[in-house]
């Protein structure tokens, strides 16, 4: 058995990643030995799909289990397709929740627990994929340099 967690770091004292797509690295673990692989993750740049990309590579490393704090519903359905158990919500120590999840405090998630596209960031909360924070700055940023902005005001009488 194999689990893999999101980590912020290479090592099992490092902090659980909460987005799994875009995490640092993956840690894959052998729960019974604690001998581990840290796997730099090689679609954090992703400009999307990142979070398929990792669940493929969780496959292809023969990961039974992952623990990390989020999973959007593309991971969430290729993991499904992979026979992958996800558990989502986990934050704190690697080492800690390799314990819990030992333990069996851990429960299966039964969906994903965030958002397509969750990890990109940015946003400004317009479904704008970070357009309207970038549009937002280059305004002020124009603004500053050009000093006031001054409108027509309509002719009256």
């Amino acid at each position: 058995m194999k689990l893999a967690v999101s980590s912020t770091g290479p090592g099992l004292d490092d902090a659980v990643e909460s987005r799994f797509g875009r995490c640092a690295y993956f840690l894959i673990i052998d729960p019974d030995t604690m001998e581990f692989e840290a796997l730099p993750n090689p679609n954090i740049t992703q400009g999307g799909g990142a979070g398929i990309q990792s669940a493929q590579l969780m496959a292809e490393k023969n990961v039974t289990v992952v623990l990390t704090g989020n999973c959007g519903p593309n991971a969430f359905q290729t993991f499904g397709a992979a026979g992958i158990q996800v558990i989502t919500g986990i934050s704190g120590q690697v080492r800690q929740a390799v314990e819990q999840y030992k333990s069996g405090a851990l429960a299966k998630s039964s969906e994903p627990n965030v958002q397509s596209h969750f990890g990109m960031g940015g946003g400004g909360g317009r479904g704008m994929g970070g357009v309207a924070v970038w549009a937002e700055a280059a305004v002020a940023v124009w603004a500053a340099a050009e000093g006031p902005v001054k409108t027509a005001q309509p002719k009256t009488g």
